[in-house]
C-alpha cells in the first residue's frame, strides 16, 4: 500500500532535524538488543538554553492568573522520555529538552520565577491540567480531539518519521508497512496514524500493521535493534535524536510524512492563563527566542512564526 495524498509525503532535509548539539560517545549506547534504552537518560552533552537574558514584558505579567503569579511558577508536564524535546538529564531526575527550555523562557516573559517540568506519562498531562499542571509542553500534535479537550496554542511544526536498524535488515518499505511490526509511542499522533494505515491494509486485502504501544519512546529502540520490531514511528527530530545517540544502530528511513503543528496545551476553562502564554509564545517568537531555543537542539526549522490558539486542523 502506497501512502495516498491525504496522507503526503513532506520532504524536509534530514539535517535539519539532527540535532547539533547531540554529541554522545558511540561506546556510551549498550550494543545488541539494548541499544538506545538509556536515551532518556543521556544528555549527549547538551546543556540547557541560557534563558536568564529573555525579559519579562509587564503587559503579559499582569495577565498571569493571581494563583499562578502568587506560585511564582509555572509548572509544565512532559512525557520526558522524547529527546530532543524533552528528555531526563544524566541524573535521570532533571528534565530537560527544547519544551523544557520553552517553559522557562515563558515563566521569565510572564515575570515569574521559573517554570519547572516534572515527568508525567503522555496520556494523563492533559488531564491534569489546571490542577497538577499549569501548562502541557511535551511534543502535543494539534489535533480536533485535543483542541476538545483542552486550549492549543501552536509553537512548531514537527512531522514524523520511521526508525530501522542500521542497514534495514527487516527491508522494512514506508511505502509499504502492511505486515510489519511498528512501535509507537502511547497516545501519540503516530499512533493513530499507523493505526489508521494499518485499517488502510485491511481495506486493501493485504495483512494489518502489528502496532506496538509503549508508554516510553527510549523502551522502543531495543526491540528495533534486536530485530522484534520492523521499525519504529515518532517525530522526526525524536528519530534524528535516537539515530545521533544509537552509535550508528538505527537509521531513518524514507521521507518525513504529516508535517503538522504542534501545540502547548492549557485548561479548556482557563482563557486567563490562555491568553498570557499564547502572548508570551508570540513575543518569544517575534524576537527570535524561540528560534534561539530550538537552534541549541538542532531543531530551528520547526520553528513557526505565530502562536495561534485552536488552529483548523486538517483531519
Amino acid at each position: 500500500m502506497t501512502i495516498t495524498k491525504a496522507h503526503a509525503l513532506i520532504a524536509l532535509a534530514a539535517a535539519a532535524v539532527l540535532p547539533l548539539a547531540a554529541c554522545a560517545d558511540p561506546t556510551s549506547s549498550s550494543n545488541g538488543s539494548n541499544a538506545g534504552a538509556s536515551a532518556a537518560g543521556t544528555s549527549a552533552a547538551t546543556t540547557s538554553y541560557d534563558v536568564s537574558q529573555i525579559p519579562t514584558n509587564e503587559e503579559i505579567a499582569a495577565l498571569v492568573p493571581a494563583e499562578v503569579k502568587a506560585r511564582g511558577i509555572l509548572r509544565n508536564g512532559a512525557s520526558a522520555d522524547y529527546a530532543p524535546a524533552e528528555f531526563l538529564a544524566d541524573d535521570l531526575q532533571t528534565a530537560q529538552g527544547y519544551d523544557v527550555d520553552i517553559n522557562k523562557a515563558l515563566a521569565k516573559v510572564m515575570g515569574l520565577n521559573d517554570g519547572t517540568t516534572n515527568h508525567a506519562e503522555f496520556p494523563t498531562i492533559i488531564p491534569a491540567l489546571g490542577t497538577k499542571f499549569d501548562v502541557g509542553i511535551s511534543s502535543f500534535t494539534i489535533t480536533s480531539e485535543r483542541e476538545a479537550q483542552t486550549n492549543m496554542i501552536s509553537y512548531v511544526e514537527v512531522g514524523s518519521a520511521f526508525g530501522v536498524a542500521a542497514g534495514n535488515p527487516k527491508n522494512f518499505d514506508p511505502t509499504n508497512p502492511c505486515g510489519t511490526t511498528i512501535g509507537v509511542q502511547t497516545g501519540t499522533a503516530q499512533e493513530d496514524y499507523a493505526t489508521e494505515l494499518s485499517a488502510q491494509c485491511v481495506a486493501d486485502g493485504l495483512d494489518k500493521i502489528t502496532i506496538m504501544p509503549h508508554d516510553q519512546q527510549t523502551d522502543i529502540t531495543p526491540k528495533v535493534t534486536g530485530g522484534q520490531y520492523d521499525a519504529t514511528f515518532a517525530d522526526s527530530t525524536v528519530i534524528g535524536y535516537t539515530v545521533t545517540l544509537s552509535g550508528g544502530q538505527m537509521e531513518q528511513v524514507g521521507e518525513v510524512v504529516e508535517s503538522a503543528p504542534q501545540g502547548i496545551a492549557v485548561n479548556k476553562n482557563d482563557a486567563q492563563l490562555t491568553e498570557a502564554v499564547q502572548k508570551a509564545m508570540q513575543y518569544l517568537m517575534d524576537n527570535g527566542y524561540l528560534k534561539d531555543i530550538l537552534g541549541h537542539y538542532g531543531a530551528q526549522d520547526a520553528a513557526l512564526t505565530t502562536a495561534d490558539l485552536n488552529p483548523a486542523t486538517t483531519e
